[in-house]
């Protein structure tokens, strides 16, 4: 899918995210689970810096998106979340949920899908478990995505898959991977459904 992706801008408090417009796709996942990669292979270029040192993401970052290149405003938002898990920071970044991304999951009105990123090569973890669970008991709309699905065999993808998907007590789990692009086209037409059903639910056209 072609796409025009731009920064919009970045924030470490709710007065300063930017105003409601667009539906947003918000991505969450553990530091070092390849969310930047992943958002620049969905906008099918550099979007977000990816960096050989994990949690380097410390602020909420929006970037708009444009499918059809004449509108001038963003038809939807990708919004790169901080990462979480990484030991050496895991303190500062559990101290910064709750003063600006916690009232962004839960208070953010258009949001339309968070986007659950879980690494696939390697087993469930505590922490990713943990933020499903937060999202299912706010009601907010949420979507498992297993990243690094290059890095194992059909078999043992599929196996990982199934025992991510009764840890986490999900469906499913969409394997997708940066590198090669698999299951790109799939999430693009899963966060295009929730963007629609957001905009229905607000009455938007």
């Amino acid at each position: 899918m072609k796409v025009r992706a731009k920064f919009l801008t970045s924030a470490v408090d709710p007065a300063k995210f930017p105003a409601p417009s667009a539906p947003e796709i918000a991505f969450a996942g553990r530091s070092n689970v390849g969310k930047s990669s992943l958002l620049n292979a969905l906008a099918g270029g550099k979007l977000a810096h990816v960096s050989s040192t994990p949690g380097r993401t410390r602020t909420i970052n929006f970037f708009g998106v444009n499918f059809d290149l004449k509108r001038p405003n963003p038809e939807l938002l990708l919004v790169d979340l901080p990462g979480y898990g990484y030991a050496k920071i895991s303190k500062s970044i559990s101290a910064e949920w709750p003063t600006f991304i916690e009232p962004y999951l839960r208070d953010r009105e258009t949001l339309a899908l968070a986007v659950c990123l879980v690494d696939s090569s390697i087993p469930p973890q505590p922490s990713d478990h943990q933020l499903i669970t937060w999202l299912r008991q706010h009601q907010r709309p949420f979507l498992v995505v297993g990243t690094k699905a290059d890095k194992l065999s059909r078999n043992k993808l599929n196996n990982s898959l199934r025992e991510l998907q009764v840890a986490h007590e999900v469906g499913a789990v969409l394997p997708v991977s940066a590198e090669t692009g698999a299951g790109l086209k799939e999430l693009w037409q899963m966060i295009l459904e929730a963007t629609n059903e957001a905009d229905t639910a607000s009455g938007q056209p």
